[in-house]
C-alpha cells in the first residue's frame, strides 16, 4: 500500500462519519457514543488521479481507565506507523481540549505530514472556532463538515501532492477470495485472525462485543492470497438491546452475504447451540462454501472426548447440512490454525470447480439407469442428460420428460451422488429439472 492515510484523534469527533464519506460506503458504525471504534478499519479511496487506503481508528484516551484504553491505544499508534500521512481530526463544536493537546505533543513527535482536520465546521459560529487549533502548532486547521461533505475537497486537494501517482485498480484488493469468521460472542475469532496474521490486528478481551465492526485484512503469505473477514458476535435477535450491537450484527450478515468460504467458529467447550445452526443455515441459503471451525480444543478432556465422538455428534445435529468439514483448533496452542485455511481454500475450489458435461453425464445416467425416479400418477420419468449450470453455487440442471414430478428424495438422492462422485466438501449443491 504506497499511499495509506491514517485518520486519528479523540472520540467521538467523526472519524468514522468522515471515513465512510471517502470510501463513499457506510463501513464504519457511527454513533453518538463514545469509543464505538476500537479496531483499526481499513477501506480504499480515490481523488484525481490518486488512490489511497484510509485507516479508520478509535478514539485517543489517555488515564481514563477504560476497559479498551490500552487496547484504542496499541491499535492507533500501529495506525500511525503503517501511515504516510496522518489526519488529526479535533472538534469545532468542543473546541480545544487537553486530551487534543496531549495527542498532538504525541504526533509532533512523529516525522510524517500530519494534517489539521477541524470537523463539525457546517454552521458559521462553529467554523470561526477553527483559528484557535493553531495553538496546536500542527499548522493551519481545514475546516471540514464530515457529515456534508462541505471543506472536504480543499482537504484532499491538500493532500494530492504528498500522495504518489496510481489507478482505481492498483489501490484496492484484487478479485481475491473472501473468507469470513462467524459465530457467537466470545469464540475466538479476533484471536483466530491475530495467530494467522501474527499480529494484533483485533483487540481481544474476554469481554463480549469487544469487537463491533466487520474488518477486513488482505493475507498474502506462504503463495496464498484472500481477504480474511473477522466480525462481531452474532447473539440470538432477542438479546440484542444495544444500538451498536445491532449494527454490528448487521455489518456480520452483510460480511456473511459478500464472502465466498464462511468460517463458522464455535467453542468446543459449549458445543453447537441453536444460535450456530441458525447461522450454518442462513450461508447455507446464501448459497456460501462453508468450514466449522471448533476452537479452544485444547481445553477438552481428551480421555472422555475424542475428536471423531465430537465429530459424529456435530454432524447428527447439522443434519441434514452434515456436508461441512470440521476442524478442531486451539488458538492459545496455535493448533491446526493454518490447516483451517488449506480447508477454506480447498472448499473455495470446490465451489468455483466446473464438471465438464461429458464427465457428468458419463459418471451419472448409469446411476440414473439402475435407479430410474419413482412414476408418479403412471408417468415413467426418463431423465435424458445433465450439465452443470453458471451459478454461485454448484448447480446441475437434468433434463427429463416430466421435471415437475421428480420427487424430494431423489432429488436428494442425486445431490448425494455428485457429492460421492465429484468432491463438493463445504459447498451447498443444488440441482434443477428441466423440461426436455
Amino acid at each position: 500500500m504506497a499511499n495509506v492515510v491514517a485518520l486519528v484523534g479523540r472520540s467521538n469527533v467523526g472519524k468514522s462519519t468522515f471515513f465512510n464519506r471517502l470510501i463513499e460506503s457506510r463501513k464504519a458504525i457511527m454513533d453518538g457514543s463514545v469509543h464505538t471504534t476500537r479496531d483499526r478499519h481499513y477501506g480504499y479511496a480515490q481523488w484525481g488521479n490518486r488512490s489511497f487506503t484510509v485507516i479508520d481508528t478509535g478514539g485517543y484516551m489517555c488515564g481514563t481507565g477504560h476497559t479498551f484504553e490500552h487496547g484504542i491505544r496499541e491499535q492507533i499508534q500501529l495506525a500511525l506507523d503503517e501511515a504516510n500521512l496522518v489526519l488529526f481530526m479535533v472538534d469545532c463544536l468542543e473546541g480545544l481540549t487537553d486530551a487534543d493537546k496531549d495527542f498532538a505533543h504525541l504526533l509532533r513527535k512523529i516525522n510524517k505530514p500530519i494534517f489539521l482536520v477541524a470537523n463539525k465546521s457546517e454552521s458559521v459560529m462553529a467554523a470561526m472556532v477553527a483559528p484557535s487549533f493553531y495553538a496546536l502548532g500542527l499548522g493551519t486547521p481545514f475546516p471540514i463538515a464530515a457529515i456534508n461533505g462541505s471543506g472536504t475537497g480543499d482537504l484532499l486537494d491538500a493532500l494530492l501532492p504528498y500522495l504518489k501517482e496510481t489507478s482505481a485498480i492498483d489501490a484496492g484488493p484484487d478479485q481475491l477470495p473472501r473468507f469470513t469468521i462467524l459465530g457467537r460472542p466470545n469464540v475466538g475469532k479476533s484471536s483466530f485472525l491475530n495467530v494467522l496474521l501474527d499480529e494484533k490486528r483485533s483487540m481481544v478481551s474476554p469481554i463480549s462485543g469487544t469487537t463491533r465492526d466487520a474488518i477486513d485484512t488482505e493475507y498474502n503469505r506462504y503463495n496464498k492470497k484472500f481477504i480474511l473477514t473477522d466480525t462481531a458476535g452474532i447473539r440470538k435477535k432477542s438479546k440484542v438491546k444495544d444500538a451498536i450491537e445491532f449494527y454490528s450484527v448487521l455489518r456480520a450478515v452483510k460480511s456473511m452475504q459478500d464472502a465466498d468460504i464462511c468460517l463458522i467458529m464455535i467453542d468446543a467447550q459449549h458445543g453447537i447451540e441453536a444460535q450456530d445452526i441458525s447461522l450454518i443455515a442462513l450461508a447455507h441459503r446464501y448459497k456460501k462454501g462453508m468450514a466449522l471451525v471448533v476452537n479452544k480444543w485444547d481445553l477438552m478432556d481428551k480421555e472422555v472426548t475424542t475428536a471423531e465422538a465430537y465429530r459424529k455428534h456435530l454432524l447428527r445435529k447439522l443434519a441434514p447440512l452434515d456436508y461441512l468439514p470440521i476442524l478442531f483448533v486451539s488458538t492459545v496452542k496455535k493448533q491446526r490454525v493454518y490447516q483451517t485455511i488449506e480447508k477454506a481454500l480447498s472448499v473455495y475450489q470446490n465451489k468455483i470447480k466446473k464438471i465438464p458435461t461429458s464427465e457428468l453425464n458419463k459418471v451419472l445416467l448409469p446411476i440414473i439407469e439402475n435407479n430410474h425416479p419413482p412414476a408418479v400418477k403412471g408417468k415413467y420419468i426418463q431423465i435424458k442428460y445433465c450439465t452443470q449450470v453458471t451459478a454461485h453455487a454448484p448447480t446441475f440442471a437434468f433434463f427429463c420428460n416430466h421435471p415437475a414430478y421428480i420427487q424430494p428424495n431423489y432429488k436428494s438422492y442425486l445431490v448425494n451422488q455428485l457429492r460421492a462422485h465429484f468432491n463438493f466438501e463445504g459447498v451447498p449443491v443444488q440441482v434443477v429439472f428441466k423440461k426436455k
